[in-house]
Order: C-alpha cells, then sequence, then structure tokens
C-alpha cells in the first residue's frame, strides 16, 4: 500500500514538473521549429539530463521523418517518456496554451496592432539565433564527429537550402538513412540507452488505426453530413495529417480550406498570420486563430484540438516500436547517417530563415553573440537570455 502511494506520489510529481517546465518554455520559446529544438535541447537534455543527446537525436529524427509540427512531437515524446501518456498531454499543454491565448486574444481584441514589428520581439528573434547555435554546436559535436558524417550533414544542409519543397526534407533522411546503411554496415552494434516508453503496443497500434481511420473517414462524413463543425474538424486535422517540413508549410493547406470557402477573407488570414510570427510556441497554434476568427472561444478549440490530433496519434502510435527498430544493428547504421543529416537540417534552417530574416544590421550580430555568449560560456539560465534579447531588442528599435 505504502509502496503504492508513494508510486503514485512519484508519477503525480513527474507530471507536475513536465506541464512547469514546458510551460515555461511555451512562453520563451521564440524562433520557430528548429528554434523550438534548440530550446528542448538546452532544457530538457542539458539541464535537466531527461534524455541522454543519443536518444534525444533519435527522437528528434523521427518527428523529423513524420508528417506533422515536428517540436511539438519531440516534445509530446519527451512528456511521454518522462510522465506516460498524461506526461505527453502536458507537455503539450503547456508548450501549446500560452500561444494559443494569445493568438485567440490577438482575433479576439488586438486586430489593431502591429506587434511583429515592436522592437522586443526582434530581441527575441535575436535569442532564437543564439538558442539555435547553441544546440547545433552541441548536435554536431555528437553526432558530426569524423569526415564523413560531418560531409553528410553539409550536403543535407546544401541540398535543403538549395530545393525548397514539402518533401525534400522527408527525401534528404531517406537518402541519409540508405547512405549510412551502406557506410556503416559493418559497424558492431552500439549500446543505445534505452527510451523508456510507457505505452503498450496495443495501444500504439490503436492509436495508428484511429489516425488513418480518421483521415478516410472525416471527409466521407463530411460529405453526407451539413455539419459546420464537423467540416472544421476535417479541414483542419488534415492539415496536421498530410504536412511535412514544419509549421510554414501548413499555412498554404490551411489557406486553401479557410480562404476559398469564404470562412475567412485574405486579409484575416494574413494579420494572424503576421500575429502567429510574433508569439512564441508552435506556428500549428494559427489554427487557434483561425478558429477563433470563425467560432470565438468554441472554434479556436475544435481547430487546436484537430490540427494537434494527427501528431499525438503519430506520435505514441510510432515511440514503442521505434525504440526497437533504433538497437537493431542495421537500423543503427541508417541513424548514424540520419542524426548527421538532420544537423544539416537544422544548420540549413538556422541560416535560413533564422538568421537572414533577424540578422540584418551589423547590431544585431553583436546582440545576438553576447546573448550567445552568455548561454554557453556564461551559463545564463534561459530565461535571462530572454530578458537580455527582449530588452536589447528595444534598445535597438530605439536606437535606430
Amino acid at each position: 500500500m505504502e509502496n503504492t502511494e508513494r508510486r503514485a506520489e512519484s508519477k503525480a510529481k513527474s507530471l507536475w514538473e513536465v506541464l512547469l517546465v514546458s510551460t515555461r518554455l511555451g512562453l520563451t520559446s521564440f524562433g520557430g521549429p528548429i528554434a523550438h529544438l534548440g530550446y528542448f535541447h538546452n532544457e530538457y537534455i542539458k539541464r535537466r539530463k531527461w534524455m541522454d543527446d543519443r536518444s534525444y537525436a533519435d527522437l528528434v529524427a523521427l518527428c523529423q521523418f513524420l508528417p506533422g509540427p515536428a517540436s511539438s512531437q519531440v516534445g509530446i515524446g519527451i512528456g511521454v517518456m518522462r510522465a506516460g501518456l498524461m506526461g505527453g498531454l502536458a507537455a503539450w499543454i503547456g508548450f501549446t496554451l500560452p500561444s494559443v491565448l494569445a493568438l485567440v486574444l490577438f482575433a479576439l481584441v488586438l486586430q489593431g496592432f502591429d506587434i511583429g514589428n515592436a522592437g522586443w520581439v526582434h530581441g527575441l528573434k535575436l535569442v532564437a539565433v543564439a538558442i539555435v547555435a547553441h544546440a547545433i554546436l552541441g548536435m554536431g559535436q555528437k553526432l558530426t564527429p569524423d569526415r564523413n558524417r560531418a560531409t553528410m550533414a553539409i550536403a543535407a544542409a546544401a541540398i535543403a537550402l538549395l530545393w525548397q519543397t514539402a518533401f525534400t526534407q522527408v527525401a534528404i533522411i531517406l537518402a541519409a538513412g540508405l547512405l549510412g546503411l551502406l557506410l556503416y554496415k559493418n559497424q558492431t552494434a552500439e549500446a543505445v540507452p534505452a527510451m523508456r516508453i510507457p505505452i503498450k503496443r496495443s495501444v500504439a497500434v490503436a492509436c495508428l488505426a484511429v489516425f488513418f481511420g480518421l483521415l478516410v473517414l472525416l471527409p466521407l462524413l463530411r460529405g453526407i453530413s451539413p455539419s459546420h463543425w464537423l467540416a472544421m474538424f476535417d479541414s483542419f486535422y488534415r492539415a496536421g495529417a498530410l504536412v511535412f517540413g514544419g509549421g510554414h508549410v501548413v499555412l498554404p493547406l490551411l489557406e486553401r480550406e479557410v480562404v476559398p470557402t469564404g470562412w475567412l477573407s485574405a486579409q484575416d488570414f494574413l494579420a494572424g498570420y503576421g500575429a502567429a510570427q510574433a508569439v512564441p510556441g508552435p506556428l500549428f497554434t494559427f489554427g487557434a486563430y483561425l478558429g477563433a476568427m470563425m467560432n470565438g472561444w468554441a472554434g479556436a478549440l475544435v481547430a487546436t484540438v484537430a490540427i494537434f490530433l494527427p501528431a499525438f496519434l503519430l506520435v505514441i502510435g510510432t515511440l514503442p516500436f521505434w525504440d526497437t527498430l533504433r538497437r537493431i544493428p542495421k537500423i543503427q547504421g541508417a541513424l548514424i547517417g540520419v542524426n548527421a543529416a538532420v544537423v544539416g537540417i537544422l544548420l540549413a534552417a538556422f541560416y535560413n530563415p533564422i538568421w537572414t530574416s533577424t540578422i540584418v544590421e551589423p547590431i544585431d550580430f553583436a546582440l545576438a553573440a553576447l546573448l550567445f555568449v552568455m548561454l554557453v560560456f556564461w551559463k545564463s539560465p534561459p530565461w535571462l537570455v530572454v530578458l537580455a534579447g527582449a530588452l536589447g531588442g528595444t534598445l535597438i528599435s530605439i536606437m535606430t
């Protein structure tokens, strides 16, 4: 009885910890999905050591391959491994809710404000530059330690920058996996740290069945039912289920669903997109803005659940099998290539859009370098780096 109570108390403590940490990340993680992976690496791996670097890299590789919001899926996966299914839910709520509330508020009240051009927002983007540079440096040292892997990473970065399509990322990962399989096929099986996946395979299979079932059934039901709510759910679910390449790629999918149907004007759509760039958290919360513009708080809730549901189902459905696959020697060889490619994909995204849209003047570079030094050498807590970036961005806007 005492052991049961102790386990329940420990589980509740872990769940609460996941919620608190992910909420802090949801309030401070500016800069888009690649920046989010940098924030996660700094908070979950470097600071709290909830996972080792290799397991984190393997999780990122899986989520980069799956359709949907990669950074949110990584967060859900970490939450699941830390505190079970409810931990995954807590991680998603904490990371997503601040952005959802901000965008719904913008939709209902603040449409006349241009917060996207505020000085403090620019400063927060400079924080993202420092965070992502730190993450790439750390992951690069561990995942590309030799000539072959470093070359694969640079090649992946070049391809990602020069061939920009919705399926580029998936193609790079597949090619890197095949190359890794060829180059490292004779490598001795490595003792990979176990991922703690508290999910039964039967649950995982059920989640995958629900994912594909909804993808097929929702359009059929929409065709025979006049329900506006069902049509909304179908549109946002498909957008979340069929997008490869991160948050920005979902925008044209959503535009085709809500503007031609007359649910929203093109002007309102673009206004919300501008606001989504200025708030922390995942870009997929743009769906909350669209839902609020269409049907208030209820619309925001339906749109948010629908667009993120595929991410949940896919992560929970694949994690138990992924932990087994990553231990097979041949798969390990493929993963060596995939992880090198992931570093390259992060490097490409660091250059464009993070660097090109943020470092436009010498003073921007100076502030980003200072923030990087604070983070890497002074070991300053992330919240202090974020505060310094916001203040620095405000000062830059006043000076220029």
